[in-house]
């Protein structure tokens, strides 16, 4: 049993303002995992408190000083991967294969890409006798998810602190344990008293005294639409910079050429990964129609062959992250079947020999994209298949969608790849499996706004000052 009931603010652990605490549950197996403190708005004050006093020192803070402590907490990191990929499999029920890889590697490419940022990032330049100035913003409100626990936290603390920033983390409820060991990486590492604080707690209490603090500056925020939505309304009031980075409902946009058939099972694997939770996962499948038959055999064998089970062990996909995200799952399977669309793979229910915990089976529709599986985010392994009648149908259904978050075109022919990501409206277009930490990573139109990851995270933590007659 995991027991993390303080908080870490001004450099300390510290005991919550008040007794309210819930237990969470592993998913792999229902049963109760460990226990956290359920904290309060007068815990965000205390933080808030902490970060504003601790700015104007680390606002100031060298590049170099900066650039030390990232390291520091780089060295930290590596030495604590194993026990970070431990309770990510246990909050969340990533395979260990997964936690152990793909989650803390990507943690750990956030810091690296932070701190290469950092080494050559350009706070100042001259424009005739005008000096442009990129200072801090301030104190950070941070809000992050579940479902990539790590990156998400990550992909926000360091090029904060990397900035000049002072912060607040608000991690999610449902994987509670890896943030708090990186609260423990971060005070190995020596981040000086009120520079990083974080509470633990509701997102309707923890996120909306954050929101509307007059204290914090800016939030930023990964999650669902509709809590977006509220947070902006919150923040209106003291004017504050909202980052937002929503959900999705991607193309993956796979070419008629000889190596079709091999993209469409990739496609479906990797949709299949993290059981699903993703919220840039291509979870719209693209397929010509002409090779259609053929592509559905094979993504029906290709989920069926997913390994799925207890994530400790040698599987593919664990369980969903929890009861209430395993029903609505289910409820958009039901709710496919129910609309029409053909299902050729997976189903309702837990797969055979897996009555506890929260397991999905990999599924896959075929529909077109007016049915709610195509529209709406699912957050879980559902695959939909759509075909279309060449490129400009394609372009057409891929751009058929509120979100903008990511897409995929995968073929042999690159210049043919690349003319097509120039025509879809999503922030990051993954051609052939390309993957790059430098790379800035946002959404269009309902999957948010502002960008992540590299020195194009940077700009969101920083306000730019004209001083003009400067010489």
């Amino acid at each position: 049993m995991r027991d993390y009931r303080m908080f870490y603010i001004d450099g300390a652990w510290v005991e919550p303002e008040g007794t309210e605490t819930q237990d969470l549950v592993n998913p792999a197996n229902e049963k109760i995992s460990g226990r956290i403190a359920l904290g309060s708005a007068g815990d965000v004050d205390k933080a808030v408190a902490a970060a504003r006093r601790a700015f104007p020192a680390w606002s100031r803070s060298t590049r170099e000083e900066r650039l030390a402590l990232l390291r520091r907490i780089k060295a930290e990191f590596e030495a604590r991967q194993g026990d970070l990929a431990a309770a990510i499999t246990e909050e969340m029920g990533a395979p260990a294969s997964l936690a152990g890889g793909f989650h803390t590697f990507l943690g750990l490419g956030h810091l690296d890409a932070a701190i290469t940022a950092l080494e050559s990032y350009t706070f100042e330049e001259k424009l005739g006798d005008t000096l442009v100035v990129q200072e801090p913003i301030g104190v950070c409100g941070l809000i992050t998810p579940w479902n990539w626990p790590i990156n998400q936290v990550t992909v926000k603390v360091f090029p904060a602190l990397a900035t000049g920033c002072t912060v607040v983390l608000k991690p999610p409820q449902l994987a509670a344990y890896s943030a708090q060991i990186l609260a423990e990486i971060l005070d190995a590492a020596g981040v000086p008293a009120g520079v990083f604080n974080m509470v633990q707690g509701k997102g309707s209490v923890i996120g909306t005294a954050l929101s509307t603090h007059p204290d914090v500056d800016m939030i930023s925020f990964t999650g669902s639409e509709s809590v977006g939505v509220q947070i902006q309304k919150d923040a209106a009031d003291t004017v504050k910079r909202v980052c937002l980075e929503l959900g999705g409902k991607s193309p993956y946009i796979v070419l008629d050429d000889a190596s079709t058939m091999e993209r469409v099972a990739s496609a479906v694997s990797s949709m299949m990964m993290n059981s699903g939770q993703t919220c840039s996962a291509g979870s719209r499948l693209l397929v010509p129609a002409a090779r259609f038959e053929e592509a559905k055999a094979l993504a029906a064998k290709t989920a069926e062959a997913v390994a799925v089970g207890d994530p400790s062990g040698n599987v593919a996909m664990g369980p969903v992250v929890s009861k209430e995200q395993f029903d609505t799952v289910q409820s958009y399977i039901a709710q496919g079947i129910a609309e029409g669309a053909e299902l050729i793979a997976g189903g309702p229910g837990r797969p055979e020999g897996l009555e506890v915990g929260f397991y999905v089976k990999p599924t896959v529709f075929v529909s077109d994209n007016s049915t709610a599986i195509a529209r709406e985010e699912i957050f879980g392994p559902v695959l939909v298949m759509i075909p279309y009648e060449g490129i400009e149908d394609a372009i057409a259904i891929a751009n058929d969608t509120d979100f903008g978050l990511a897409a995929y075109v995968d073929g042999e022919d690159i210049a043919a790849c690349r003319a097509i990501a120039r025509r879809i409206r999503a922030g990051a277009i993954y051609l052939n499996g390309g993957f790059d930490f430098a790379a800035p990573f946002g959404g269009y139109k309902r999957s948010g706004n502002g960008r992540e990851w590299g020195a194009h995270g940077f700009a969101e933590y920083l306000e730019t000052k004209s001083i003009l007659g400067h010489g």
